[in-house]
């Protein structure tokens, strides 16, 4: 474990990958009491290993190491929460247009290396608010600031975005 602990503060993306495949399901479980749905237990999850790679340096090797990752997701789903806040509370109207049914089945079928694939086929607008979105975890200010666009215009990517993949899913799938 040791070894692999030191290949994630080193930065190498092999040890990365180990530590997702050991510890994802464990840690989406932890997501999952903190969000609405496996789609957002999903995206805490993407944001707290994105957290647990950056301060991975902060680790001491005092006490175990899965407690200090569950922490770090625990509070990652916090901040979350925090975050998102206001959308618990609000819907815009627009996020019930084009609504396309979550196809279970398809989902369970489908592997993290098809989805990240998936992905990779986004139009290109679609596909670079996305990953900035979802698996960055910038905000829509963020992401307006870097593009310059509107936040607004962000939002509707991620959306469209969305909506694009679960379609191609369920054409995948059916």
């Amino acid at each position: 474990m040791e070894k692999l602990i030191d290949g994630c503060k080193a930065g190498k993306q092999k040890a990365r990958k180990e530590l997702f495949r050991r510890y994802h399901k464990m840690l989406l479980g932890i997501c999952m009491r903190y969000s609405r749905d496996k789609s957002e237990a999903e995206d805490i999850l993407l944001e707290g290993f994105i957290q647990i790679y950056s301060k991975i340096g902060t680790y001491s090797n005092n006490g175990s190491f899965e407690g200090w990752m569950k922490r770090v997701m625990v509070h990652t789903a916090i901040d979350y929460f925090r975050k998102n806040q206001k959308h618990n509370i609000h819907h815009n109207i627009d996020d019930y247009n084009d609504i396309v049914v979550e196809d279970v089945d398809a989902l369970k079928q489908i592997s993290a290396k098809e989805i990240l694939e998936l992905i990779q086929t986004l139009p290109q607008g679609y596909k670079i608010v996305f990953n900035l979105f979802v698996i960055e975890g910038y905000s829509h200010k963020e992401i307006a600031e870097k593009l310059e666009v509107t936040e607004s215009t962000s939002k509707s990517q991620v959306r469209k975005a969305r909506i694009w993949l679960m379609n191609r899913l369920s054409k995948s799938y059916d």
